[in-house]
């Protein structure tokens, strides 16, 4: 071993979730062998353990190398580095107005900032992750609780297009929020919902909209409960991969050529980004955004699509830096029962999927949210 032993050190040490980090190893000798294991605590209590083996060259630097068993030793050295999704100063705020519920992020400073209504997938409940980060990236983001609701008699409630209205009506009216600068983002579920309610919606106007692993197919001036009844016509189309997990994608497949069964993209009038898992397992999402991209084409309106699709990536396309999930447990919300699903997605492309196109959302919700008074009121 070096005179002085191994030194293991994380740059930056604490920072954003998004943010890229640099690990580096000095002072191991040449041609030595080492592995190093990340584990990664959530403040959930969840642990995500990953692990890189590396041989060091003559200059200090180090190489990939292979070795068919991996057994815990003591660690050489270590380091600890923190990861936020929650910037200092942005305030979390607990919103239950008007009927909707959900989780306020608000970025420090006297605004008035652009905004996000996010809305995450079918898993339900209040997923709160994605609003934080855009909030520490200077926009006041509601994360809305939408799916899995129940009414006061413990039955699921499927909510009406007047509920995402509402939300929306609620971020355009708070005072730290730029009425004519907010967008939607959808996710999986969120997706239909958020192209419907643009596209025929004479309250909810975004600016621009984000979508994330999801399709068009719903039926014009419908609701997230049509697209669920459109799910559940379909159930013989549900496969299995060799282990058992179930796989959903065709459940809306083939796409539809009657056009009153998809959103009627030629009426979009806000620029739309779509980004899409080429490996996705549940929803049929490049088969959706080639039918998307030939409709806003016949329309003559694609001028506001941009289409971001990636070769080997899965449903979860989550911001960067995050585990990826081929495959997890899921709870059927009807049925109260857990399911094994497959998501999708090989771990090189799929983590090189969610770090370009976050990077590209940013980019993207900046050119169409903010002007050249973003360095005024810009907290991050």
């Amino acid at each position: 071993m070096a005179e002085h032993g191994p030194v293991l050190c994380v740059h930056p040490s604490s920072c954003l979730v998004d943010e890229k980090t640099e690990v580096e190893v000095k002072h191991l000798p040449a041609d030595y062998r080492v592995t190093l294991h990340a584990l990664i605590h959530s403040e959930d209590g969840d642990d995500w353990e990953s692990l890189g083996r590396y041989t060091s060259d003559s200059s200090g630097t180090v190489k990939g190398h292979l070795a068919r068993v991996f057994k815990y030793h003591t660690p050489l050295t270590s380091a600890t580095a923190e990861r936020w999704y929650l910037a200092p100063e942005v305030q979390r705020v607990e919103v239950t107005e008007g009927g909707i519920k959900g989780t306020l992020f608000i970025p420090p400073g006297p605004g008035p900032f652009p905004a996000v209504l996010d809305l995450c997938g079918g898993q339900g409940g209040r997923v709160e992750h994605r609003s934080a980060l855009l909030a520490s990236h200077g926009y006041v983001s509601l994360a809305l609780e939408y799916i899995g609701i129940l009414t006061a008699e413990g039955k699921l409630h499927h909510v009406d297009n007047t509920y995402f209205e509402t939300a929306f009506k609620f971020l355009q009216k708070h005072p730290k929020v730029r009425p004519d600068r907010v967008a939607v983002m959808g996710m999986s579920f969120g997706v239909p919902v958020s192209l419907g309610l643009t596209t025929y919606s004479q309250i909810l106007e975004p600016r621009c909209v984000v979508c994330v692993s999801g399709s068009h197919i719903m039926p014009h001036k419908g609701s997230l409960a049509d697209v669920y009844a459109a799910l559940q016509q379909n159930v013989d189309k549900i496969r299995y991969d060799e282990k058992m997990r179930i796989i959903w994608r065709d459940l809306l497949l083939p796409v539809p050529d009657d056009p009153s069964k998809k959103v009627k993209m030629g009426e979009i009038k806000c620029p739309i980004l779509l980004i899409v898992g080429e490996d996705d397992q549940n929803w049929p999402a490049s088969e959706s955004a080639a039918d998307m991209k030939e409709m806003m084409e016949k329309a003559g309106n694609s001028r506001l699509l941009t289409v971001l699709s990636y070769p080997g990536a899965g449903h979860l396309i989550e911001p960067p830096y995050s585990p990826h999930v081929r495959f997890s447990d899921f709870k059927l919300l009807e049925a109260k029962t857990k399911v094994v699903v497959l998501w999708g997605g090989e771990t090189v492309p799929h983590s090189r999927a969610q770090e370009e196109s976050w990077q590209k959302t940013l980019a993207f919700l900046e050119e169409h949210l903010y002007d050249n008074s973003r360095k005024a009121t810009h907290c991050c």
